[in-house]
């Protein structure tokens, strides 16, 4: 397993190492001293899974109080996944991390609290796993717009299909600073 860090504090990119057979394959998604070799000594406390279909975009999402490192995957088919660095004193503050996360490569990224999440589906369907370090607060959910003007997402899809509270969110420059997070640093 190979676990790089990005150019955005805390954030990481997770290559397993997959062994393919005529069977099919077999990898370790994750693995304890892998990531304590590379600095982080996470507790998980809530595993999650989403089934969505092809053009179904989700988030961007965060807890504040009970801030959620995540580490996420695409069990099935194909997304592309969306990290905004929201902690107010980051050097990455209001910048953007994208990657693509499918079933064929397997890689996954690990996000720290701190940032606001998102993934949209490119496949007819995708499942989508979270490993979270903290459990879901619906009480402590806040968002920021998925087409924010200053993070300029470039989304891989025309239009994606949205739930009414994701499409109410507000960009980051006009979200209350109160409902941010610090920089840990």
């Amino acid at each position: 397993m190979k676990i790089t860090a990005t150019d955005f504090p805390g954030l990481y990119v997770i290559e397993p190492v997959v062994f393919n057979d005529d069977r099919g394959y077999f990898f370790e998604s994750y693995r304890n001293e892998h990531f304590i070799r590379a600095g982080l000594d996470l507790k998980f406390k809530q595993d999650n899974q989403s089934k969505s279909k092809r053009g179904v975009l989700r988030g961007l999402h965060y807890q504040l109080n009970y801030g959620q490192g995540k580490l996420v995957s695409c069990a099935h088919g194909k997304v592309f996944d969306v990290a905004l660095d929201i902690r107010k004193g980051s050097p990455t503050f209001g910048k953007v991390f994208t990657i693509t996360l499918n079933d064929k490569d397997h890689h996954a990224i690990y996000i720290p609290p701190g940032f606001a999440h998102g993934f949209c589906v490119l496949s007819d369907k995708a499942i989508f796993q979270y490993k979270c370090t903290e459990i879901y607060y619906p009480e402590d959910e806040y968002g920021i717009s998925w087409n924010d003007q200053q993070a300029n997402i470039q989304w891989p899809v025309d239009k994606p299909l949205l739930s009414n509270r994701d499409l109410n969110f507000p960009d980051l420059a006009d979200q209350d600073k109160s409902l941010l997070p610090d920089f840990e640093g």
